[in-house]
């Protein structure tokens, strides 16, 4: 059989649409948050030709092909065949989650879509972790370089999950010739989602520790759903930070928020919230105050080089983070009922924090009267 005029094949190369000769992307964790929105989004992108989403559940995006199963079995390997690029989201960074578990769940997660995505024939796998993994720190540069050390501790909230998935990240290509690892680091993630630095803006007023020197750098969903696609279309490489560009200091913060501040001393507020996180009223440790004391600010460079922009500012995000936590309200991140807001909010935190702890001092004296 003759093959076809060459103006034949020309015309059908012509024909073919941007979306199917684009890449076949996979996406973990795709029923719901960050997941949800790339799934959607790389559905109706010309640029991409098809999308494989992979959750315990059923997501909305009808476009896209459904895989049901937990990101930790082995069984993901024969899911991934045929995809060009794997962007694994399947997370719990969730405050209310036993430590272990959370753990146990992130770190065999990724090491089993790293693995899988190796077997399957994919070349490019998209982590998605935090720009806290620089560690907040008061000679921090304003901004860091992606290229900065990674400093932080496993002493926040997830961070310590975080950092490990950076060092699978690292050591993937290496142990998988052939697979490209990218990570995506995001600064402070607002938009549907819950954290102890957004739970920090649902206080009656904003901690603030003295001596400290706070700068705020935000990141809305959509921009960093824009960003992984950067990744997944290989317009950009390496690890990346995204956020808005530059950062706001604690005065406009305040300013803007109209929230005031409590100063307290570094070894009161910092005694405190290790008290009542040890014995289990409130769900941050310690550590998650120093990223509301010291600067983690990221540049962004390498996406911006690459010609992507965040769409939102600062102060946009932080304005829709207040609309998003209007009503609720925090002490030391942990959630407060109505009764309890109405009096935290009369009295401010600095009363609702020493009050926790001397209800922890009351509770000591009860146990040792038994």
């Amino acid at each position: 059989m003759s093959s076809p005029d060459p103006q034949v094949r020309a015309a059908r190369n012509q024909s073919t649409s941007p979306a199917m000769r684009g890449p076949v992307v996979a996406v973990t964790g795709a029923a719901s948050g960050i997941g949800a929105l790339l799934t959607e989004r790389l559905a109706a992108s010309e640029e991409i030709k098809q999308v494989i989403a992979l959750d315990e559940r059923r997501g909305e995006c009808a476009a896209a092909q459904w895989h049901i199963l937990d990101v930790r079995d082995p069984a993901i390997a024969e899911k991934l065949r045929g995809a060009d690029a794997v962007v694994h989201l399947a997370l719990d960074l969730d405050l209310e989650t036993d430590a272990a578990a959370r753990t146990a769940y992130n770190v065999r997660g990724t090491q089993t879509v790293l693995t899988a995505a190796a077997a399957a024939g994919v070349h490019r796998v998209v982590l998605c972790t935090s720009a806290m993994v620089y560690g907040a720190l008061p000679d921090n540069e304003l901004p860091l370089s992606e290229d900065a050390e990674l400093r932080a501790t496993a002493e926040a909230t997830g961070v310590g999950d975080l950092l490990e998935i950076e060092r699978l990240a690292r050591r993937a290509p290496r142990a998988h010739p052939g697979l490209n690892v990218t990570v995506v680091r995001p600064a402070v993630l607002v938009g549907g989602t819950d954290t102890a630095l957004t739970r920090y803006f649902e206080s009656p007023r904003l901690l603030v520790v003295a001596g400290s020197r706070p700068a705020w750098q935000f990141c809305h969903v959509e921009d960093l759903c824009g960003a992984l696609e950067y990744a997944v279309l290989e317009k950009v490489e390496g690890e990346l930070a995204v956020g808005c560009d530059g950062w706001l200091e604690q005065e406009e913060v305040e300013e803007l928020t109209g929230i005031r501040r409590m100063e307290l001393p570094s070894a009161v507020a910092l005694g405190a919230a290790a008290r009542l996180h040890r014995i289990g009223l409130t769900p941050s440790p310690a550590g998650d105050l120093a990223y509301t004391m010291y600067p983690w600010v990221v540049s962004g460079s390498r996406l911006h080089d690459a010609g992507w922009r965040p769409q939102w500012t600062n102060e946009e995000v932080l304005a829709e983070l207040l609309e998003e936590v209007s009503g609720r309200r925090t002490v030391v991140g942990r959630r407060l009922g109505r009764k309890d807001a109405t009096a935290a909010g009369a009295a401010g935190a600095t009363v609702a924090l020493l009050g926790a702890a001397a209800v922890v001092r009351r509770a000591r004296k009860a146990r040792r009267r038994i």
